[in-house]
């Protein structure tokens, strides 16, 4: 039976009621308070096991007791509790040593969990303290799909784990990239992107490696390569879907050897840098394609983090509008406010440019309208292409999607040339729309499995399968 003292700070009278019980259930002792005062004066005395505390209370804020509680009991977890849900509310926990965040409303299994697991590990362990952080906030979003990433970020933040960001296009993938260097344990350190796509497939080894004088014809003289450029600091190899298998066979080596040689280069050179891959593409089907070898994704994809296209999160579009526009406003352009049925035209677009998209929209409102107030005349002006709202009848047709197949194909098969694909194609395109469909019918019917099997016209059992085996990520939503 566990055991242990429990303080818990919220000055909602409710939260303390539900955390009472769970946790007294579960076999601890609780202690309860409205304040921080109380709170501060347990923990000087030498009283409880572990700390809940919700940020904002009547007399003091968490961020500001928690430091003074690291310094008197480095040794005591404390569990951060904030109905704010931002990413930098997940850093500021992060960086202050607090054991987890919790965003609220949170799942009750999921905090007693947590509290079992910091009671177990041993006393002395020190809660590790970062830099100070800012508010130049460059993540945004409340949803749940958003607060895990948030989750995710906070631990990974003082460590040097290889992480793979998966999204579509406009999604934000090196805006994460740069979090995790921002505020990571490398923040003093260059921060390098480099784009495989963007370069010349001879010329990408060079690009990351650097190269000799005269290894080539036109290297007149040395050049560092992005490897070299990034020591000591974070590399984000973007678009690593596009990188030739040649360059995949080097960038192995360099990860499992930590050394790599310029081209035309003899004497091995040791590196320094924290790894980020970025992608838009499934790399699992890359791999059963022969274009992406299986040994360097399970390198890469040490701490996978997927990030959900705008569709899926549409109600984080508020607070993104109403961040691009003070962005638009700190540039020079008009302030702006924009109407709750705008705002409801913005949810039901379908954003195939994601939150890239969103902000040029934003960025065209405040730049080229004069009014002060965004009306939804103007959204449909400015979205006026028939199929982007999501409705019955915008929908495309079958015909459209079986001419959208057939060129996607025509395509495919160009790019082998002469060549015929691998074998197993058939399986492979099945895959590829399979993949699509259920995760946009999850989202439409915000993660009920029951409502998304009915509407798709399969069994249950069916779905879940098919959930499992393509890895489909389910986010639920109340809303």
């Amino acid at each position: 039976m566990p055991s242990g003292t429990i303080l818990v700070a919220d000055d909602d009278s409710a939260i303390r009621t539900v955390l009472n019980q769970a946790l007294s259930r579960a076999g601890y002792t609780v202690r309860l308070t409205s304040n921080a005062t109380t709170l501060w004066r347990w923990v000087s005395s030498g009283e409880g096991d572990l700390v809940i505390s919700d940020v904002v209370m009547p007399d003091e804020n968490a961020f500001d007791v928690l430091p003074r509680i690291r310094k008197l009991r480095p040794e005591l977890p404390v569990i951060i509790m904030s109905a704010q849900n931002t990413f930098m509310t997940a850093i500021k926990a992060s960086e202050q040593g607090a054991y987890e965040y919790l965003p609220k409303p949170f799942d009750l299994k999921e905090l007693t969990g947590i509290v079992g697991r910091a009671l177990a590990e041993p006393k002395g362990r020190q809660f590790d303290m970062g830099g100070e952080g800012n508010d130049n906030i460059p993540l945004v979003g409340r949803s749940p799909a958003m607060q895990e990433i948030y989750r995710v970020l906070a631990r990974l933040m003082q460590t040097d784990l290889t992480v793979m960001i998966n999204g579509e296009s406009g999604t934000g993938k090196e805006v994460v990239a740069r979090a995790l260097h921002d505020y990571g344990k490398r923040r003093n350190g260059p921060f390098v992107a480099v784009n495989m796509a963007a370069i010349p497939k001879d010329l990408i080894e060079s690009e990351l490696f650097g190269h000799e004088k005269g290894s080539f014809t036109g290297a007149q003289a040395r050049s560092s390569g992005r490897f070299e450029q990034a020591d000591g600091g974070t590399l984000l190899l973007d678009e690593i879907g596009d990188m030739p298998m040649e360059a995949q066979t080097r960038l192995l080596r360099v990860l499992q050897q930590g050394e790599y040689t310029s081209v035309g280069g003899r004497t091995p050179i040791q590196t320094d840098v924290r790894i980020i891959a970025a992608t838009n593409k499934d790399l699992r089907q890359l791999i059963n394609q022969g274009l992406f070898r299986e040994d360097l994704y399970f390198r890469l994809n040490v701490v996978p983090i997927r990030l959900p296209p705008l569709r899926e999160r549409t109600e984080d579009i508020p607070d993104l509008v109403r961040h691009f526009f003070a962005m638009a406003e700190s540039e020079g352009l008009p302030a702006k406010q924009i109407e709750v049925a705008a705002l409801d035209k913005l949810r039901r677009y379908r954003w195939p440019g994601n939150v890239r998209e969103l902000e040029n929209l934003v960025r065209r409102l405040a730049a080229l309208y004069p009014q002060d107030d965004i009306t939804a005349s103007l959204i449909d002006l400015e979205l006026s292409q028939p199929s982007a709202a999501i409705s019955e009848a915008d929908a495309p047709s079958a015909q459209d999607l079986s001419g959208s197949v057939e060129r996607y194909l025509g395509d495919y098969f160009s790019g082998f040339g002469e060549e015929l694909p691998p074998p197993g194609l058939y399986h492979r395109i099945l895959r590829e729309v399979e993949y699509p469909l259920i995760s946009a019918v999850l989202a439409a019917t915000r993660g009920n499995q029951i409502k998304a099997a009915e509407l798709l016209g399969v069994n249950r059992n069916t779905l879940r399968k098919k959930i499992r085996d393509l890895d489909v990520q389910v986010i639920r939503s109340s809303r």
